[in-house]
């Protein structure tokens, strides 16, 4: 259940996500829940906790192209192509990277990746189906904690590549 939703206020130990928000004039919304450790899913779980339709909610997943971290935003309603993400970033071959290094890099931890805000700045690719919505969600940076923004803002935000990189 969604405990709070608070439009372009910086919550008190807000995330580098929504830090970066706040300091780029983004319009966005916060929305934080309960999080359930042991739920299977952390993107089904943040937009059942949101009652939002799980094609806006997106996840952030982070990837090895041809040995380059690469940052995919799909929605958790589906799954990650592979090959269409290496092929969206000019690469051959894409697998999934390591939690423990794509937790170190990004500065998140695993449930909590945001593609906001992170340590190293990494190449991002946002899934098409994005553009299709007024707003989407992503992680704001820990579990437990979403932000919804227009997919045209996070595009810039995150200079990403939009490309068919989803499949149901």
């Amino acid at each position: 259940m969604a405990k709070k939703s608070k439009k372009n206020q910086q919550q008190p130990g807000g995330t580098p996500a929504t830090v970066a928000l706040t300091a780029a004039g983004t319009e966005y919304t916060v929305h934080a829940y309960d999080h359930d450790p042991a739920h299977p899913s952390y993107g089904e779980e943040a937009a059942q906790a949101m009652g939002v339709s799980p094609d806006r909610v997106f996840k952030t997943l982070v990837a090895d192209v041809d040995g380059t971290l690469t940052v995919a935003v799909v929605p958790v309603a589906g799954q990650l192509d592979l090959k269409a993400l290496a092929s969206a970033v000019g690469g051959k071959r894409a697998a999934m990277a390591d939690p423990a290094l794509a937790e170190r890099t990004t500065g998140y931890v695993r449930g909590g990746i945001s593609p906001l805000g992170q340590r190293k700045k990494l190449p991002t690719v946002l899934d098409a189906s994005a553009a299709t919505h007024t707003t989407i969600c992503v992680s704001a940076g820990r579990r437990g904690l979403e932000v919804e923004l227009s997919p045209e803002d996070l595009t810039k935000l995150t200079a990403a590549i939009v490309a068919p990189i989803g499949r149901a």
